[in-house]
């Protein structure tokens, strides 16, 4: 059987190891092994063996916030394990602690010989991708010095410096070459009859520009207290629905994932924050769009990280334009990254701003933010970033000049700028691609909505009239232009965008409840829309698909076009509730629920658009983010939407 990867995730740390606790470097499947700090892979292998020979997996990796294995020495029925070694693997902020027992299962004493190859590659996340590209790296270089407890790997290049550090309680006896560049920790430990002995491994990841001092965990037991006591904290006052068990637990379990996907970031006077990240493991950082709808899910259940994400966003906005990142005044951060190639400008993501939705949710969290708590400090704290942020709209964004947000490809980053941002996400139901610059439906949804909030805040917080009835004059305008633009009538239905003649992209698409959530939509359109979305070419049985079945450009394991996005369906949940379609909005939330309950209760990013019909557990998407943060919220945004019904 294929050795599976599991995920330990915690304070901006990941590591994916394999069922026996291994870490190869070698790709297998959609992502790679190994221990990532800020997009770089500090530990690439880590890899057990005793008296020279890889032990056999007897109890496979489970999941937790620990990582546990038990394993034995191979043989035969004739041949009884003379061991069997208990493994404990954990993650904290920067680090990786093992625990590895080892019991003697012979009446007499007894010596075994236990070794760990351990390798750091630094590699940048971006060179594991499957995208074939390559990154020259010219003066880099790798060291490695053998220390009193164990062996310290470093990587530089030019002013870049990172390195990793694994120490073992009790010393080594020897730390060995390998001829690979790995080196390999050595212990010849001493066993009584049925004696027990313990290793305690710590692997430090220092990242280039980290000055933190990092808690050093004692043991994996260590690092798993401090996990569950931060999940209690993260948990404790939520009120979960009692006459919907499968749907708490689903809560239960969504808040203790983003309790373990906060990541680290600063606020506009340098405060230091936490905020949710994207997800594990290709997005285990800031993300703007992510981390705004993560917020707006569960800010009726725990405001504090749509306060430190609006701090971060505002502290990360782009004040001038700068062609590379597409960034422009106003402006809210797509992406932040803080690996070695967005250091050297490789890839354009150290503050990228291809996001056509991140700033008018932006002003979207805010309002709800203010309206959700009464702190109207923060919005008059936040007031600058906020007008900055209507005037991007407004100028950059294209409401002036155009009517609508309105986005261009962009040839070194991401051809799609809203929430579906793969190449060809945005398609005619023949799958064609539109030509010239795009104006999705979505965006115009959430456009609407910031305006109307703002002119909100701009009227009971700022104490500014003429602004306030500006923006709802522009509000009004463009829900008038959009009914009149993008409706179908022969389909009944809205456009997935417009092209750069104006024409239809003509694509039904889950998009269309976007609208129903921001409310751009009158009533009739709206229930038309909503009853739509709840037929079976949308409805997979586990939630609606991104693109209704039957069209030619459908397809169940396309990233965008056919599968079922869990943040997507939480949204429209809501837009059916708030248009009074509570039953179909109940039925979005079994099938999501159900999903989940299939999985331990947990959802990841996207789910293969299959039948429930045909296909009676929901199918896996091969290249999901197993743990995202609005994946982990959609569950909170569902009991929103239907009460615990």
């Amino acid at each position: 059987m294929t050795d599976r990867h599991h995920l330990l995730v915690h304070g901006g740390t990941f590591a994916a190891v394999g069922d026996g606790g291994d870490i190869s470097g070698v790709r297998n499947g959609s992502s790679p092994d190994g221990l990532f700090v800020r997009d770089a892979r500090h530990l690439s292998r880590w890899q057990l063996t005793v008296d020279g020979a890889v032990p056999e997996t007897l109890t496979p990796v489970t999941g937790g916030q620990t990582a546990r294995c038990v394993l034995v020495p191979r043989g035969g029925r004739q041949e009884p394990p003379a061991y069997t070694l208990f493994r404990e693997q954990a993650v904290a902020g920067g680090s990786f602690t093992e625990s590895l027992r080892v019991t003697s299962n012979r009446p007499a004493p007894t010596t075994v010989r236990l070794a760990i190859t351990a390798d750091a590659d630094f590699t940048d996340q971006f060179e594991l991708r499957s995208d074939h590209r390559t990154y020259p790296k010219p003066g880099a270089t790798r060291t490695r010095q053998v220390l009193d407890r164990g062996v310290e790997f470093t990587y530089r290049r030019g002013a870049w410096r990172s390195c990793t550090t694994v120490t073992s309680e009790p010393a080594p006896d020897a730390v060995e070459e390998t001829g690979t560049g790995a080196r390999r920790l050595v212990w010849a430990i001493d066993l009584e009859p049925h004696g027990t002995a313990e290793l305690i491994l710590r692997v430090i990841a220092r990242p280039h520009g980290e000055k933190r001092a990092l808690w050093v965990p004692r043991s994996p037991s260590a690092v798993r207290e401090r996990i569950r006591a931060g999940e209690e904290e993260f948990v404790r006052g939520v009120a979960f629905p009692t006459g919907w068990p499968e749907l708490a637990e689903a809560c239960a379990r969504g808040l203790s994932d983003l309790a373990a996907l906060q990541v680290p970031a600063t606020g506009p006077d340098g405060e230091e924050l936490r905020v949710p990240a994207g997800g594990a493991p290709w997005f285990l950082t800031l993300l703007g769009r992510d981390a705004l709808l993560t917020s707006l899910f569960a800010l009726p259940y725990r405001p504090q990280p749509a306060a430190a994400t609006l701090l971060a966003l505002a502290a990360a906005q782009a004040t001038e334009t700068g062609a590379h990142a597409v960034a422009q005044p106003g402006k809210i951060v797509h992406e932040v990254r803080q690996g070695e190639l967005a250091h050297f400008g490789q890839v354009p993501y150290g503050r990228y701003y291809g996001s056509v939705d991140a700033t008018p949710l932006f002003l979207v969290l805010l309002g709800a933010y203010v309206e959700q708590t009464g702190d109207t400090g923060l919005a008059r704290r936040l007031e600058p970033h906020a007008r900055a942020a209507v005037g991007w709209m407004l100028d950059h964004g294209g409401l002036t000049s155009r009517g609508y947000l309105v986005y261009r490809a962009d040839r070194g980053g991401l051809a799609n700028q809203n929430w579906k941002d793969s190449p060809g996400s945005i398609c005619s139901a023949d799958g064609g691609r539109p030509t010239g610059p795009v104006t999705a439906a979505g965006a115009q949804g959430y456009a609407y909505d910031a305006l109307r909030r703002t002119a909100w805040l701009a009227r009971t917080v700022w104490g500014d009239a003429g602004y306030a009835a500006l923006l709802q004059q522009a509000a009004g305008d463009l829900r008038d232009r959009f009914q009149r633009d993008f409706w179908m009538p022969d389909h009944g239905f809205p456009a997935l965008a417009l092209d750069g003649r104006g024409d239809h992209v003509d694509a039904l698409a889950s998009d269309a409840g976007h609208l129903l959530w921001s409310g751009l939509l009158d009533k009739e359109y709206g229930e038309l829309v909503g009853r739509r979305l709840l037929e079976p070419d949308f409805f997979s049985g586990w939630g609606v698909r991104t693109l209704a079945a039957g069209q030619p450009a459908y397809h169940p394991l396309s990233y965008h076009r056919g599968s079922v996005w869990p943040h997507d369906n939480a949204l429209i949940a809501l837009g059916l509730a708030r248009y009074g379609l509570h039953d179909e909005a109940r039925a979005v939330a079994r099938g999501l629920v159900d999903a989940a309950t299939a999985s331990g209760h947990r959802l990841p990013e996207v789910l293969a658009g299959y039948g429930r019909d045909t296909h009676p557990e929901p199918v896996p998407y091969p290249h999901a983010c197993e743990r995202e943060s609005r994946s982990a919220a959609a569950r909170l945004a569902l009991l929103t939407a239907v009460g615990g019904a």
